[in-house]
Order: C-alpha cells, then sequence, then structure tokens
C-alpha cells in the first residue's frame, strides 16, 4: 500500500460531518480487498468486517472533516460563513477554498485590512463575522450557483516534507483509518482468530454519532479508537503536547485499565515506542461514545501526533503512522478467548 499515495487522494476527497458519502465510498473500495465483507450504513460509517470465530473487536478512527457552510450572500455576491465542527475563526484569513454549490466553485477568504481597521479592532482576533468568501461574482449570480446551507472546505493539498513528515488538510483523522488500512494489510500475514470491524465513522466533529451507531450495530466485546493527539510544537504550553515520532496510549475514566496495560505491553513486546497521556474525564474521541454503547464496551484509545490540528497544514509523521498500524495489527492478532480473564478482577 502506496500511504502517501493515499493520503493525499482521501485528502482531497470532501467528506464534512454529514455529508461523507464521496469519502465513505473510496475508503469501502480501499478496505474490499482486505476483508469479508464491507459496508456503507445510513450514517455514512464504512464498517469493514474481516470475520473470525474470536472475541469480537471494533478498530474505529472517523472519516470526517471539519468545514464551513453558506450562511447569508451579500448585495456584492460575497458569502458569509457559519461553522461545521471545530473551525477556529484565526486561521481562516487568506484561505484558499472550495464552495460545493451547484458547481464547485473557488474562493477566499478575505478580511478586513489592517490598515482600514480601529487600534480596538486590531487588538481582537477574527471571529466568523469578520470574515467572508470571495468568489468573484455579481451577487445575481452568486444566487444562481450558490444556497444558503452550501459546504465550503478547505484547499489544503498534500505535501511530502523532510524527515518522513506529511502534511494536508484532513489527516484528522483519515490518517488514522490509514492505519487500520494498513493494520488490514498485516493481517493478511499474521495468524488472527479475532472477529474484526474495522469502522471508518461518520460524525465524529459534530459530535461522536457514527461511532455510537456502528457500535450499537455490531455490539463489540472490545474497541480499540484511533484519532490524533496534539505533537509538540514551539509554541505549546508545557505538558500540552508529546513528540511526533511515537504514537500515544491515553490513561483515564474513559479508558478501560487492564486492556490498555495489554496494549502497552504489546508495544513492548514487538517494540513499538508508546508515550503516555491522560484524559481526566472523556477523551473527546469516539471512545467515549463506543464505550457508552449498550451494555458498555471496555475501550481503549490509540492516538497519533499531529502538529497544526484543524487547520489545513496538519502534519504527522509515516513512521509513527506505520509503527502505529504495525502495534494496532499485532495487538488483535494476539488476542483470543482468554482475553477478558482477568479483565474485571
Amino acid at each position: 500500500m502506496d500511504v502517501k499515495k493515499l493520503l493525499a487522494d482521501v485528502t482531497a476527497l470532501p467528506g464534512v460531518s454529514g455529508h461523507e458519502a464521496q469519502v465513505s465510498a473510496y475508503f469501502a473500495e480501499q478496505f474490499r480487498p482486505l476483508v469479508d465483507e464491507v459496508t456503507v450504513d445510513a450514517m455514512y460509517s464504512v464498517i469493514a468486517h474481516k470475520k473470525g470465530n474470536g472475541p469480537k473487536i471494533m478498530l474505529c478512527a472517523h472519516l470526517d472533516e471539519i468545514a464551513l457552510m453558506v450562511t447569508h450572500i451579500e448585495d456584492d455576491g460575497s458569502l458569509r460563513l457559519g461553522n461545521v465542527g471545530g473551525v477556529d475563526p484565526r486561521i481562516l484569513p487568506a484561505s484558499r477554498v472550495w464552495v460545493h454549490g451547484r458547481e464547485k466553485l473557488f474562493g477566499t477568504i478575505g478580511a478586513l485590512p489592517p490598515h482600514l481597521m480601529s487600534a480596538a479592532d486590531r487588538a481582537n482576533n477574527y471571529t466568523l463575522d469578520n470574515l467572508h468568501v470571495d468568489i468573484g461574482m455579481s451577487a445575481e449570480r452568486a444566487k444562481e450557483l450558490v444556497r444558503i446551507g452550501d459546504l465550503v472546505t478547505f484547499d489544503g493539498p498534500a505535501r511530502e516534507l523532510l524527515n518522513d513528515q506529511f502534511a494536508s488538510k484532513t489527516l484528522d483523522d483519515r490518517s488514522c483509518v490509514a492505519i487500520l488500512l494498513r493494520a488490514a494489510e498485516m493481517l493478511q500475514k499474521l495468524v488472527c482468530d479475532a472477529d474484526v470491524y474495522f469502522v471508518c465513522s461518520s460524525q465524529e466533529e459534530v459530535g461522536g454519532r457514527g461511532a455510537m451507531t456502528s457500535a450499537f450495530a455490531i455490539d463489540p466485546d472490545l474497541s480499540v479508537v484511533l484519532d490524533v493527539d496534539f505533537a509538540e510544537t514551539p509554541t505549546c504550553p508545557p505538558r500540552s503536547a508529546l513528540p511526533i515520532d511515537a504514537m500515544i496510549v491515553t490513561h483515564g475514566p474513559f479508558v478501560q485499565p487492564k486492556l490498555n496495560q495489554r496494549l502497552i505491553d504489546c508495544a513492548k513486546k514487538h517494540h513499538v515506542k508508546l508515550n503516555a497521556n491522560v484524559a481526566r474525564r472523556s477523551t473527546g474521541t469516539d471512545a467515549d461514545e463506543i464505550g457508552l454503547s449498550r451494555a458498555g464496551v471496555p475501550s481503549v484509545l490509540l492516538s497519533l501526533p499531529e502538529k497544526y490540528m484543524h487547520t489545513s497544514v496538519e502534519t504527522i509523521d509515516l513512521n509513527t503512522l506505520e509503527e502505529g498500524a504495525r502495534l494496532l495489527a499485532n495487538f488483535v492478532a494476539e488476542l483470543d478467548e482468554s482475553w477478558e480473564d482477568d479483565l474485571w478482577i
């Protein structure tokens, strides 16, 4: 599998929360050669099933992305914006975007130049009320092609950086779906008794809804959730981020401690470097929804460190991604019917 090409292809596809059909179809096709059955459910989550007679495990990473939405068309043809998911308005000025109207339209996000701002305005951060998309059209033409509610996605083409780092929009969390795909590929060469469900969940950025419904449908014995976490950059507050060169295991009340230790032991056995993080309450990932599904699902969270989260230049380390896939594949392959013998005592 060419991971660089996969990431470049899939991050270019639109897949805004609640509108994931195109990216779901892409991932469904990628999984078909690797598993026994692939379905796309009513929420646009992809469920790829590798059948086995052992414990039923759900491996989950989300495929949706944050974006913007047209809320108003101004008299000069510019477009006002609302957000879908956690978009920080401070990163938007001078952004290049695509407006998904009756035609796909290129636009730029404009803001009032600092020369025309008051001193008080210059001291404040941008809000969505200060920003607009310029598509270079009159209001009459804009209203023919754009409707209220049309989606606006970032134009953040994938770029390979030095030292095996990789930057693009939407690596949160399609880079972790790439880990699922690589793990599925590796499992073809390993003995695996587990009944494995690879889930590319929808609507995580607006509340973990795809993971919630998929977990209800699958009713797994246990789950591993993959998402991104903060990688160190020069401006990070102390103890808020971890190095980009190792996967992260999370400790906290939403994480089953003995299952977590099993994952840590597996990493040591296979010489996979892990760093540790703490989630004092919920994790803010699909692990929260899956853990509360039905009568409860023992779950762990494995994270890929990422710089510049929720921007158009999210950055990961490809070697860390590969190591995450190797750990996940071996963890799944080593599960047997005794996996829960000492889980609760």
